[in-house]
């Protein structure tokens, strides 16, 4: 089932890389008493996602704290690594939180998953944008196949 407008993150975890190396993130803990913007992307490196997704919320990262969120994550099924790699890349440090789905177990719980085998590149997650207030959804914004409009930085900040 979907995550909806309304309801409760689901319990899990994501990964961070650190100075101690990957960390486990407890998803509880990360939504706990906050606003949080999180954006999936299908892929890191990816066109779109490289180009304009996570580019849009770095840009805007100071606009969507003036408007009251803590925190700004990017959330991909790839491993810490590469969701590292890719954060340095688009200089994202002190803007966006790089979390990665390695096996896509967080994106499933979301019900946010999708078969992506045709383009050789397995289970991904949709591109979308989350608004959580305390572990509470408050904006959900999927993007329809092959589109991207709704979850950019630019959409996001105009619903706060």
């Amino acid at each position: 089932m979907t995550i909806k407008v309304g309801d409760k993150m689901p319990a899990g975890s994501l990964t961070q890389i650190t100075k101690d190396g990957p960390q486990k993130i407890n998803a509880a803990d990360f939504f706990k008493g906050k606003k949080v913007v999180l954006f999936s992307v299908p892929g890191a490196f990816t066109p779109t996602c490289d180009a304009k997704h996570l580019p849009g919320f770095v840009e805007r990262a100071g606009d969507l704290r003036a408007k009251g969120v803590d925190t700004i994550a990017c959330m991909a099924v790839n491993d810490a690594f590469v969701m590292k790699a890719w954060g340095k890349s688009q200089s994202t440090e002190g803007k966006v939180e790089m979390l990665a789905d390695g096996n896509g177990d967080y994106t499933k719980a979301l019900g946010l998953d999708f078969d992506a085998s045709g383009f050789g590149m397995g289970l991904r997650g949709q591109r979308f944008a989350l608004l959580v207030d305390d572990g509470v959804v408050k904006q959900l914004n999927v993007e329809a196949k092959g589109e991207f409009k709704v979850s950019s930085a630019e959409y996001v900040l105009g619903q706060l």
